[in-house]
């Protein structure tokens, strides 16, 4: 009797001690840089992240210094015209955002988070080198022009120009999906405590991209405008080599999250498997579906995910057949998939709709880098002696969500959390939804200085004339002040939403996901684009958006954009509220 007892209370305490290991460790399967398990203590958290935070704010000071300022160099330096420009400017920022599905891949699938954020800053750095020298070395750029007579770049110059300026396309396409994942990664999604903070880390993470921005759109342009355009280009140069040491320090700190293998072969297998069982009966009991014993999921670096009674035709790739079961064979995963597998591909249908909703919202956020800036041109960019360029007005883009980020994490949150009972305050789905209707603002602000600004040029008989008008740019502060708060709301309630909502070893290629929609609203702009000017032109009419926004209607333009985004909006909350989120073991 006494020795059950010793060997119970012997048991008992073993399995205390492993309770207090545990503790110690993460739960949620991430290693150290040599791959073993890390001590909570040690590593990740708010430790690792100033090295990540300062990563990302370095690498954005660095986009941004080309890209906010980039429709004036090509219009000016490279003497184009303004929808050449504008198409130009969007075309690039759309592969900005469609490269990062490369990245995202190879991140998920064979290098991890670490390893491709490494590499690809590497290529990253390259373009920015290029294009500095396309800037700055004479026989690499056209000549000045001589009164009216402007000088088009030649076939090579051209060349050197985009080749630098699609290597940055691509760097920044292996490190956009991966940065923000593995900041999240640092903290251990199985502790209550840790999970909240990471609310809280995708709020700041926002912040120090803006951060970067600021500098870029004020310091960094006023550079480029009166000391030099190899200057204006070299110094973010420098900044992206800084962003990529800041990285590299942080290493003995970071929390890894093994790679899963590939995404889209698992997603091939799962429509593969049910469609060579499309005639077996799916079980009412989702118990008899195949899934594996252990506690962990079969696939690298994921949790198990509970079954959902959505898209059951799929549920057909875990049926294990009569077959199977009488060999007793279950390593054919193009014939019998797990249940996490198959709810893999199901989160990702079922992310679509809000997916897709997030493309208008881009289209409106590409203004600001084009038909915003060109509007700025043809107003009074003077305040006394001091003239502002007009691409440094996205200084208060920036300055709208630095204000709004820390606002809202630490008072717009609490007071949320008090209403809702949630954790986070609002929901992700909610916060991008407020987002949405912020845009509408944004978009009807711009068209009303635009009324505006042609009335007055009207008046002073200056239609026909491509001069600024006696306006001061200052009016547009608001639409950009609106537009930063909308970024708050709906491109960091993206970040929340894609990392937390998509299965485990599929994180990377939600965040690429997620900036798809950046990507795809820039090449839906560069449409809207083309088709505005294709019909307002016709008949000898000079258009909407014309060389000489004088004689133009760009209002027309914005409030096109804003009655799109009202309707994008009705559509989002209908498929907000039908939005079932995913259930992990």
């Amino acid at each position: 009797m006494g020795s059950v007892e010793e060997d119970s209370s012997r048991s008992l305490e073993e399995a205390l001690v492993q309770d207090e290991e545990s503790k110690l460790y993460t739960g949620d399967g991430s290693v150290d840089f040599k791959g073993r398990p890390v001590l909570k203590q040690n590593t990740g958290n708010w430790k690792a992240c100033p090295f990540i935070l300062g990563n990302e704010c370095c690498e954005r000071l660095a986009y941004y210094g080309i890209a906010t300022n980039l429709v004036t160099y090509l219009t000016r330096k490279l003497h184009e015209g303004n929808v050449s420009a504008a198409r130009h400017v969007t075309t690039w920022q759309g592969t900005c955002y469609l490269a990062p599905l490369i990245g995202a891949v190879l991140a998920d699938s064979y290098w991890g988070r670490y390893w491709t954020i490494a590499i690809f800053s590497m290529i990253y750095f390259i373009g920015m080198g290029t294009l500095t020298l396309s800037a700055s070395i004479p026989a690499l750029k056209p000549a000045e022009c001589l009164g009216a007579a402007c000088p088009p770049a030649t076939p090579a110059q051209y060349a050197v120009f985009f080749i630098g300026l699609y290597l940055i396309a691509l760097g920044t396409g292996g490190i956009k999906p991966c940065v923000s994942s593995f900041g999240a990664d640092q903290f251990d999604d199985t502790d209550p405590r840790e999970r909240v903070k990471k609310g809280s880390f995708f709020n700041w993470f926002y912040f120090s991209i803006n951060i970067g921005a600021l500098v870029s759109s004020s310091f960094i342009v006023w550079i480029q405008e009166n000391a030099g355009w190899g200057l204006g280009f070299g110094i973010p140069a420098l900044f992206m080599g800084l962003a990529i040491g800041s990285f590299f320090l942080g290493t003995p700190l970071y929390r890894f999250q093994k790679p899963g293998g590939s995404p889209l072969t698992r997603m091939c297998q799962v429509v593969a498997a049910s469609f060579r069982k499309r005639n077996l009966d799916v079980p009412e009991d989702s118990s008899l579906l195949y899934e594996t014993e252990d506690k962990s999921s079969a696939i690298e670096g994921s949790r198990k995910l509970e079954h959902s009674d959505e898209l059951r035709c799929l549920d057909r790739a875990a049926v294990v057949s009569d077959a199977e079961r009488k060999s007793g064979d279950y390593s054919n995963l193009w014939r019998l998939c797990t249940v996490t597998q198959v709810e893999e591909l199901k989160i990702l249908i079922r992310m679509f709709p809000v997916w897709a909703t997030g493309i208008i919202f881009s289209a409106v956020y590409a203004q600001m880098s084009t038909l915003f800036v060109e509007q700025g041109t043809m107003m009074n960019t003077s305040i006394g002696s001091f003239k502002i360029p007009p691409a440094s007005l996205s200084t208060f883009d920036v300055i709208s969500v630095i204000f709004w980020v820390p606002v809202y994490d630490r008072f717009i949150v609490p007071i949320a959390r008090k209403f809702t009972g949630k954790e986070r305050g609002f929901s992700e789905l909610q916060r991008m939804g407020i987002g949405l209707f912020i845009s509408i603002l944004c978009m009807s602000a711009a068209a009303v200085l635009e009324i505006k600004r042609l009335q007055i040029a009207n008046e002073l008989g200056l239609v026909d004339e491509p001069v600024p008008v006696p306006l001061t740019i200052l009016w547009q502060i608001p639409q950009y002040f609106l537009l930063g708060a909308a970024e708050v709301f709906t491109f960091v309630g993206q970040l929340e939403f894609f990392y937390d909502q998509s299965p485990d070893a599929m994180r990377s290629l939600c965040s690429a996901l997620s900036l798809l929609t950046t990507s795809l609203g820039n090449y839906l702009s560069s449409f809207i684009l083309t088709v505005v000017t294709y019909f307002s032109t016709r008949g000898g009419n000079p258009g909407w958006i014309p060389d000489n926004l004088n004689g133009g209607h760009l209002d027309y333009f914005f409030w096109l954009l804003a009655g799109l985004s009202f309707l994008n909006m009705l559509m989002y909350t209908v498929v907000a509220k039908r939005y079932k989120k995913k259930k992990a073991s």
